[in-house]
C-alpha cells in the first residue's frame, strides 16, 4: 500500500498542462534584473558597481551572514545600475540591471556534457562549495542549502529525504528534471549523502509520474544506498514535515526542524544545482521553470536565466490566450499573485501560473458556517477559521497560542471552504505580526 502522511491533506486537480513537455532552453533577454534577496535570511551585498562588465557565474554579492546566500550574474554583460525592483511580493528591493551582451561564461565552469560521478571532496569542502555556489532551496522556501548542511550541535541526520513530489497543481519542473537529468540529480543526490554523512537516501515521488519513478529507479541501481519511493497523490505532501511522515512515520513537533526527527529534506533541483555546482563548479544562476496555465498558449517547461522577467517566458509559451485574469508566481495552492509581467525570475521561480478572467475570479466570501472542513483538511492541526478571526481582531496572543506559527501556507483550507473566506490571507497577515513580535520578544 502506498504511504501519505496521516493528517489532514485534499485532492485539488492536478492540472499538469506541460507534463511530458521537453525542457527548452530559453535565451537570455537583452536586460536582466538579479534581486539581491532570493533566499530566506539577509539579503546579499554587492560587491560590483556601476559599469563593470561581469560574465555568466561572476560573483555580483557576497552573503550578508550564516543565514543568506551569495548572488551570481546569470548573463554576460555590463550593470547599468544598482537601484530598486518590484519582487514577487509586490516590493521594491536591491536589484542589479545588466545589459546582455554576448553568452561568456567565467573560465573555471566546466561547460561540458560529460557526466562526473566520482566526487573525491571532504563533506566540508563539498559544504564551502554549495556555499559558495548560492544554492538554497529550489522547491520554493529558498532556505539557503549549506544551512540545512550544518546542523545545530548535539544533531545528527540519520537519511537523507529527496522531494521529488511536485504536488503543487500545474507545475511540472521538476518533473521534467528527474526525467531529463536523471543520473546528475542522483550524483547530486550522492554528494548530499555524503555532505551529512548519511549512507541512505530515499527520494519519495508521488505515483502520479510512473515515468520519472520508472527511470530513476533504473539509474538508482548503480547508486548506493538511494531508494526511490513511490506515494500516495496527496496535497500538500512536499511540505517538509508532510514528507517525513509520509517517508519514515515520524512526526516534527512544534517548532521543531527536520533534524530533529535525524531527516535532511532537499528538493530534486537542489539536488541537481548540487551536482552543478561541486562537479561542474557552476554557481547557481539558470533553473527549469514551468509556464503554465490556460492563460498561455503553449504550457512548457523552460530553463531560464536568474533576472528574466517573466514576459519573456508567457512570449516563448505562445504568448496570452484570451482575457488574463491574474499572473501567479508558483502555483495555485501557495503561490501568488504578480503585480507585474516585469518581474525577474528568482532561484525560488519553479513556475508560472497565467489563469484567465474566468478562472481567477474570486467567488463572494460567506460567514463561516461551522463546518470545520478546514480544520479536518489541515495537514498541521491548526484551526484555520480560529486563526483567521484572531487575525481579524487583531489578537494576536490569541493566535500564538494557536499555533499560527506553524501554518506553512499550503491554502487546504481556502481550498476546501463552502464559504470561499479568505482564510490563508488571514493567516498569512497573522503569521507575519506573530513572528514579527516574537522576534521583538527574543531580541
Amino acid at each position: 500500500m502506498l504511504r501519505t502522511f496521516r493528517l489532514g491533506g485534499i485532492h485539488p486537480p492536478e492540472n499538469k498542462l506541460s507534463a511530458g513537455k521537453t525542457v527548452a532552453i530559453l535565451a537570455p533577454p537583452p536586460q536582466v534584473i538579479i534581486p539581491l534577496g532570493q533566499h530566506i535570511g539577509a539579503p546579499a551585498q554587492a560587491v560590483v558597481a556601476k559599469g563593470d562588465q561581469v560574465k555568466a557565474g561572476t560573483l555580483l554579492a557576497k552573503a550578508a551572514g550564516f543565514i543568506s546566500a551569495p548572488i551570481h550574474s546569470s548573463v554576460s554583460g555590463k550593470i547599468t545600475k544598482i537601484d530598486q525592483a518590484v519582487d514577487a511580493s509586490g516590493y521594491a528591493r536591491p536589484a542589479i540591471y545588466i545589459d546582455v551582451t554576448g553568452d561568456e561564461w567565467e573560465e573555471t565552469i566546466d561547460r561540458s556534457e560529460t557526466i562526473r560521478r566520482e566526487c573525491t571532496l571532504s563533506s566540508q569542502e563539498i559544504v564551502a562549495k554549495i556555499t559558495a555556489a548560492g544554492i538554497v532551496g529550489l522547491g520554493g522556501a529558498t532556505f539557503p542549502t549549506h544551512v540545512k548542511l550544518t546542523p545545530p550541535p548535539g544533531s545528527k541526520a540519520g537519511i537523507l529525504i529527496i522531494n521529488g513530489v511536485e504536488c503543487e497543481p500545474y507545475l511540472t519542473s521538476d518533473h521534467a528534471l528527474m526525467l531529463q537529468r536523471g543520473e546528475e540529480t542522483l550524483t547530486g543526490v550522492s554528494i548530499l549523502m555524503k555532505a551529512i554523512g548519511v549512507d541512505r537516501a530515499i527520494i519519495g515521488i508521488e505515483n502520479n509520474k510512473p515515468d520519472a519513478i520508472s527511470h530513476l529507479r533504473t539509474l538508482a541501481r548503480t547508486f548506493a544506498g538511494i531508494e526511490i519511493m513511490p506515494l500516495k497523490v496527496q496535497y500538500p505532501q512536499g511540505g517538509e514535515k508532510q514528507l517525513i511522515d509520509a517517508v519514515l512515520r515520524r512526526q516534527v513537533r512544534s517548532g521543531a526542524l527536520p533534524i530533529s526527527a535525524g531527516a535532511v529534506v532537499q528538493n530534486v533541483g537542489t539536488a541537481y544545482a548540487v551536482y552543478e555546482a561541486v562537479q561542474k563548479n557552476k554557481p547557481l544562476f539558470e533553473r527549469i521553470v514551468t509556464i503554465t496555465g490556460r492563460g498561455v498558449a503553449n504550457p512548457s517547461n523552460f530553463l531560464v536565466r536568474i533576472g528574466t522577467p517573466i514576459r519573456y517566458l508567457i512570449e516563448a509559451a505562445g504568448g496570452l490566450s484570451g482575457q488574463t485574469g491574474k499572473i501567479i508566481g508558483g502555483g495555485p495552492m501557495m503561490g501568488k499573485a504578480l503585480v507585474s509581467a516585469d518581474i525577474p525570475v528568482a532561484k525560488g521561480s519553479s513556475g508560472i501560473l497565467v489563469l484567465p478572467r474566468e478562472e481567477a475570479a474570486r467567488k463572494p466570501s460567506l460567514p463561516c458556517i461551522r463546518c470545520a472542513k478546514c480544520v479536518a483538511v489541515c495537514p498541521m492541526g491548526l484551526n484555520p477559521t480560529l486563526l483567521m478571526t484572531a487575525t481579524e481582531f487583531v489578537q494576536w496572543e490569541m493566535a500564538e497560542k494557536n499555533y499560527i506559527v506553524d501554518c506553512i501556507e499550503c491554502g487546504s483550507c481556502s481550498f476546501t471552504c463552502p464559504s470561499h473566506r479568505p482564510l490563508l490571507d488571514y493567516i498569512r497577515l497573522g503569521k507575519g505580526k506573530v513572528m514579527n513580535i516574537i522576534r521583538t520578544r527574543k531580541s
